[in-house]
């Protein structure tokens, strides 16, 4: 059964109706029927596409949170092959809400990572929300290293809330294992491709998105906090989230305006999760055609320009 969000109750009135034209036996589906049952799939992409014309921060939020969107996994499995998945951090434990290995993008070898969340009660608790503790992002570091030492790409796809802030996290080391995520991100000397696929949360996000080219899926979020914890550090409550969101510009279009972002990738009319094998197409094009732009340059270059990319982000020049 589809998950609608709560600014598209009028969607779900419509395919609801939908549902019950259908669900009449054979023998009844009159001529007129069929044609209320097509006239009604018309109105539900009109109402569909009002909606989604001009959307609020707050609500590419929902969106991008969406239980149904396609996680890293989804992309991974669909974009590479001969995929060869590579645990642990070789020094405390696997992390599963980091999933990262081997395998090609086409005929290329790279190495990819990923947040994975989860899609069902059991796989979202055993992956802790996509909420990377010490381990994970140490993981990470490792397959960085390792891509580093043998020339491969490195496709990172983010889709987390944030690193995740329990005791036992920060007991091992949870800011540490970050900055030290993001420190080999602009060490290595192959390119870096990340998109953010759902949500970019906090230095969580940052540690396995410091790229050469960083792209946002049309309806995902890239930002420091979220916007329920913004609103709790500046207005002490959260309902206070849509001031929040609005004030963060962590929408991708807000996010490309400034230069943080290098490409927007167009999501099926009403997100990822309506049409998931065009979303994943499209995802697939787009890191084919990055991956062959990296080709001829020369890997200090890269190295070069991805330095360059974030020294010019906080100078008062480029804005």
């Amino acid at each position: 059964m589809a998950i609608y969000l709560d600014f598209e109750k009028d969607i779900a009135e419509v395919q609801s109706k939908i549902s019950d034209l259908e669900s009449l036996p054979d023998s009844s589906q009159s001529k007129n029927i069929k044609n209320e049952i097509e006239l009604l799939k018309a109105k539900s992409i009109d109402i569909l596409r009002d909606l989604y014309a001009e959307m609020s921060p707050w609500r590419k939020c929902q969106v991008a949170r969406h239980p149904e969107r396609p996680h890293a996994t989804d992309y991974i499995n669909y974009i590479i092959s001969e995929y060869t998945p590579l645990s642990g951090d070789r020094n405390f434990a696997e992390d599963l809400a980091i999933v990262g290995g081997l395998g090609r993008l086409e005929d290329t070898p790279v190495v990819v990572l990923g947040h994975e969340k989860g899609n069902t009660t059991e796989s979202r608790l055993k992956r802790n929300f996509g909420m990377a503790r010490p381990e994970g992002y140490r993981k990470a570091s490792r397959l960085m290293k390792l891509a580093d030492k043998f020339g491969l790409p490195i496709i990172t796809f983010i889709d987390t809330p944030g690193a995740y802030p329990g005791k036992g996290a920060e007991e091992r080391g949870q800011a540490e294992a970050i900055a030290r995520s993001t420190q080999t991100c602009l060490e290595v000397s192959v390119p870096i491709i990340s998109i953010i696929i759902g949500e970019g949360g906090s230095g969580g996000a940052v540690a396995m998105a410091s790229a050469n080219t960083l792209i946002m899926l049309e309806h995902s979020i890239y930002s420091v906090i979220s916007p329920e914890g913004c609103a709790s550090i500046l207005w002490k409550n959260s309902d206070k989230m849509r001031e929040a969101a609005d004030a963060l510009k962590l929408t991708a279009h807000n996010l490309k305006a400034i230069g943080v972002v290098d490409e927007i990738i167009k999501e099926p009319l009403g997100g990822a999760h309506r049409d998931k094998n065009k979303a994943l197409e499209d995802v697939k094009k787009a890191l084919i055609n990055e991956v062959i732009s990296f080709q001829k340059i020369d890997r200090q270059k890269i190295k070069t320009l991805r330095s360059e990319k974030y020294i010019n982000m906080g100078s008062l020049s480029s804005l």
